[in-house]
């Protein structure tokens, strides 16, 4: 069964949106006079363009252009604009896959940025997991990603990779929640709390995490976890077969 994606379509539109505005597009990618000289040392329109909107890609939302990327027209005619050049000859050079590599290597050097590779991808993985322990939004732990890699200097790989790491981050966080819940129980406080977590028969259609479990039960287990954490291990000797976070009883204040 294929994996879940934890990322919804409207977040897979946004994430790594470049700007649709000309005041954030001024902000982001306005050329510096060594950008300038860079740019001009290409031969014929179609490559510096070309290599301008790589330039401004790996600079925000710091993404490499792929072979089959599709950039804005508004984009393209914006970047044009600002050298001079006619946006038509995009057209020429987004067919010319090699010169597209090349301009990318060389782009890397220039602006020192490092290539995603394995040992990146288990460094974001433990990164996620302490934010994974907080929250299972599947936005907010690809944008820490995101944010990370960009800190790092670090080309952002595509989304499906951030959306695998936030998974396994995820699951991790999961591990982590339960080897907390459980450490300090003893046999009759791990039934009575398998109980507690217990997913009732007319909820089964709930929505899922990537790990498995229900948002619901999710949301027990980090409270759960905050419990031990501000209440110490001993406090799950006070576990009954009700909610643990119930309202008290009111004739207790009289």
């Amino acid at each position: 069964m294929p994996r879940r994606s934890i990322l919804s379509p409207s977040d897979r539109a946004t994430l790594l949106a470049p700007p649709d505005n000309d005041g954030d597009r001024i902000r982001l990618y306005t050329f510096s006079e060594s950008d300038l000289a860079l740019i001009r040392q290409r031969r014929g329109d179609s490559n510096r363009i070309g290599f301008a909107v790589q330039l401004c890609l790996l600079r925000y939302p710091g993404v490499a252009l792929a072979p089959d990327q599709s950039v804005a027209d508004s984009l393209v005619r914006w970047i044009a604009g600002t050298l001079w050049l006619d946006p038509a000859a995009w057209a020429q050079y987004a067919a010319r896959d090699t010169t597209r590599r090349q301009h990318r290597q060389q782009l890397l050097s220039y602006l020192q940025l490092s290539a995603f590779g394995l040992s990146r991808f288990r460094a974001l993985v433990r990164e996620l997991v302490d934010v994974a322990l907080q929250s299972d939004k599947g936005l907010l732990l690809a944008s820490h990603a995101l944010n990370a890699l960009r800190r790092q200097r670090v080309v952002v790989p595509p989304l499906r990779v951030i959306d695998r790491a936030c998974s396994q981050a995820l699951l991790q966080a999961n591990r982590t929640l339960h080897r907390r819940l459980t450490g300090v129980l003893d046999e009759g406080h791990r039934t009575r709390l398998d109980a507690l977590l217990a997913l009732k028969p007319d909820r089964s259609s709930a929505r899922h995490t990537a790990g498995g479990e229900t948002l619901r039960t999710r949301s027990r287990q980090l409270r759960l976890s905050r419990l031990v954490r501000h209440r110490g291990p001993g406090s799950y000797l006070e576990l009954r077969s009700g909610p643990p976070f119930g309202n008290p009883d009111p004739t207790a204040r009289r």
